[in-house]
């Protein structure tokens, strides 16, 4: 199978690599906005061509995985009108992603799958891609009414390939869980680093954090741009976790002249966490 990626990054790079580890993909062609990347991706073996576009990237694909920044897909569907490839995508959100496929492809959007990986690190680019990234890692598919069985299996096999667990949801479902386990994490750690360096002591504060600090804010070394898309796409979604948070944080605020009610919420997190880790 030649596989066409747009955005060779940490989740198109580690989805190439993984098929190739898998003897799964014959040919990679890859297509990004940095040549010094993209070079990088050549260099490492994980594409075999670099191309000037996605059009001239995907003319002979079998299959194509966006995995751009979200805010470029309309553009990029748009550019794949002329291809008969399967087309999936890596991205964050769904809603918006299967709006700006059906307007760019039309008919022909029942040539995408709709697929979002969960898994991940905080850095970016060909240099973070990994093989394993996504072994006993969960993708949920979003497939459309419009998809032919056989480019759902497409799919599927290729995401299964990569070592991966498959659950299939609708977009609405998606995005909304998304929102409170993934999207509302990172907007909380942003938010925390910013505060503390804006701090006039910053320097004295980041001398002192330790490990609690730099577990909590990890994700807020991820692409900016990226979850400036995402936030942006989930918007209605996320808002709705932030003010639901915020009740919380008043809740919890209170609690701070109560200890014993305020260990209590503690142990029943703590508790929560615990059988969320033995699960997973």
């Amino acid at each position: 199978m030649r596989l066409a990626v747009i955005g060779v990054g940490l989740i198109g790079g580690s989805f190439a690599l993984a098929l190739k580890q898998a003897k799964a993909v014959s040919h990679v062609v890859g297509v990004g906005r940095s040549e010094q990347n993209l070079k990088l991706a050549l260099e490492r073996g994980i594409i075999d061509e670099m191309a000037r576009d996605p059009a001239q990237a995907t003319k002979d694909a079998d299959l194509v995985l966006v995995a751009a920044p979200v805010a470029q897909f309309s553009s990029i569907f748009s550019s794949l009108r002329n291809s008969r490839a399967i087309i999936t995508d890596a991205g964050s959100t769904k809603r918006d992603v299967i709006a700006a496929a059906r307007n760019a492809l039309g008919k022909d959007v029942s040539r995408f799958v709709p697929a979002h990986p969960i898994a991940g690190a905080e850095k970016s680019g060909a240099a973070a891609a990994n093989a394993e990234l996504f072994a006993g890692k969960r993708v949920v598919l979003t497939p459309l009414e419009e998809n032919p069985q056989e480019a759902i299996s497409t799919v599927r096999s290729a995401w299964q390939a990569c070592g991966a667990k498959l659950s299939e949801m609708n977009a609405e479902e998606h995005d909304a869980v998304l929102a409170a386990v993934s999207h509302l994490p990172h907007l909380l750690a942003f938010a925390l680093v910013h505060e503390v360096a804006g701090r006039k002591n910053s320097e004295q504060l980041f001398s002192f954090a330790a490990g609690g600090f730099r577990d909590f804010t990890r994700i807020a070394s991820s692409h900016p741009e990226m979850w400036r898309d995402i936030c942006a796409a989930n918007k209605d979604r996320l808002l709705d976790e932030v003010s639901r948070f915020s009740r919380k944080l008043e809740q919890v605020k209170a609690l701070l002249d109560d200890p014993a009610s305020l260990e209590k919420l503690f142990a029943e997190a703590r508790d929560a966490r615990d059988r969320w880790i033995r699960s997973s």
